[in-house]
């Protein structure tokens, strides 16, 4: 008996095929975008901008050195370079979507390829992945030309020297890039902007990588003392939000023309750095009175959510008026009162000294200041009738008076916005904040659901637009 002929499994070969055009489409758009001379253009502009921010921030007058990856006039340095990559590399994905999707459809060779046929939201998925692939090869060069200047620091008085490796690196990356590209455009044809990114992208990270094991005096001392993983974190912060921004773009550019996408994508960049204010302060209304500067765990340890559970925390200025014995408190991670560890109490009348009372049935459950130590800020914390805290406080935490007041309207609308603030880690560095490495998971998660929601409406918005 023969055996039967093997056959392709129809949904296995859709998948492939699905898949391989998924492929051409990124690949076709990452060529295209790095071909464009505003590519390289402002490549070159965000590197011209750090030196130029090395220059400025020696004016901030900064004195403070209580950061720990920058102090002084490099706190300024460090929100300039930040944000010069930030806003450079935003207008270059505003470029790039509507070179690769705008003009496509109104040449109406998108026609050409979606007839293939090709789904359109393959089609725009491929596009969202080649920008994508472009904005952050273009971003690294800028973070790194942003690294440099803040490994060179600012020159703040006479004394200071330039940085010898910073400088010599620096230059060779870019005359060797550079070099490259014009000879091989001058005798072979290549395209000068893609060649030169092509070649820059590892020139350049070599180039620190070596500068990162000297000294301004040319002394190997190895990456370790010259290595700032803070500061790494918020430039990878800012290339998710360039993610997002790009994301953007390209929804924007499924319906509008170059001029229209850029106004948008601006709008939306200073709309998600000021959603905070504009937004997210209605969606959540409470005011905090203190911050707690230090836990006393009880012993023996308890969880705060039973009755007679106590706590002892002491509160970070101890200026601030005291706050009465009997008062109900409530705390949390965000000083605008999101995510309180504490529901909402009833008002307890009885004495919180007593246990006979704290611990009775018919008592409202509450957390309230059993009592205070006025000359250290030292308030002891009771459960009151098995209050269902989620958990006990924690120093850094922020107390509040009343539960946060919700208001939905202004939550979806916050929500929907991209809150840019939340990739801006340079107010943290400058204050001596270090940042935990959790932190990049959840914005990393925060991202995908921003770029997905995003890509879901290009491809709504796409589905319906004519490109014949």
């Amino acid at each position: 008996m023969g055996l039967p002929c093997p056959t392709n499994h129809p949904l296995r070969s859709t998948s492939a095929a699905m898949l391989s055009q998924l492929l051409t489409i990124t690949r076709n758009t990452f060529v295209e975008s790095i071909r464009q001379p505003i590519f390289i253009i402002l490549i070159l502009a965000a590197g011209l901008g750090q030196i130029i921010n090395v220059l400025l921030s020696a004016y901030s007058m900064g004195y403070t050195e209580d950061a720990l990856e920058v102090s002084g006039d490099d706190k300024l340095l460090l929100d300039m370079g930040l944000a010069t990559v930030l806003g450079i590399a935003t207008l270059l994905a505003a470029f790039i979507a509507t070179s690769v999707l705008s003009r496509e459809i109104e040449n109406k060779t998108a026609l050409t390829v979606i007839s293939k046929p090709v789904g359109r939201p393959l089609f725009i998925t491929g596009k969202f992945l080649g920008a994508s692939g472009a904005v952050l090869m273009a971003a690294t060069i800028m973070l790194v030309f942003f690294l440099f200047a803040i490994r060179h620091e600012v020159m703040s008085t006479a004394r200071d020297t330039i940085d010898g490796p910073v400088l010599v690196f620096t230059s060779l990356a870019l005359l060797v890039s550079l070099g490259l590209a014009s000879w091989t455009n001058y005798f072979y044809g290549w395209v000068f902007p893609s060649t030169a990114s092509i070649i820059l992208l590892p020139a350049i990270l070599v180039a620190y990588l070596v500068t990162l094991s000297l000294n301004k005096d040319w002394v190997f001392v190895g990456p370790q003392e010259t290595f700032k993983p803070q500061i790494l974190m918020a430039a990878i912060c800012i290339g998710m939000a360039l993610l997002v921004l790009n994301a953007v773009a390209i929804a924007a550019s499924t319906r509008l023309g170059q001029v229209m996408t850029i106004v948008l994508c601006a709008g939306v960049f200073m709309g998600g750095l000021l959603s905070n204010h504009l937004l997210g302060r209605f969606a959540f209304q409470n005011s905090h009175i203190a911050t707690i500067r230090s836990v006393q765990e009880p012993f023996p340890p308890n969880a705060l959510n039973r009755a007679g559970d106590t706590y002892a925390i002491s509160l970070e200025d101890p200026s601030q008026s005291i706050i009465p014995v009997g008062t109900n408190i409530y705390y949390g991670p965000n000083p605008a009162g999101v995510a309180l560890a504490v529901p909402p109490q009833g008002e307890f009348l009885g004495d919180p000294i007593r246990d006979v009372e704290v611990r009775n049935p018919d008592a409202p459950s509450a957390l309230v200041v059993r009592s205070v130590d006025a000359a250290t800020q030292t308030y002891t914390l009771v459960n009151v009738n098995n209050h269902p805290v989620a958990r006990p406080p924690r120093a850094g935490d922020f107390i509040f008076l009343q539960p946060t007041r919700h208001n939905p309207v202004a939550f979806v609308a916050w929500s929907v916005v991209p809150n840019l603030q939340v990739f801006w880690l340079s107010d943290a560095i400058t204050q001596g904040h270090p940042i935990p490495p959790r932190y990049l998971l959840l914005t990393g998660a925060y991202t995908g659901v921003q770029v997905l929601g995003l890509l879901s409406l290009a491809i709504l918005l796409f589905q319906r637009r004519d490109v014949g």
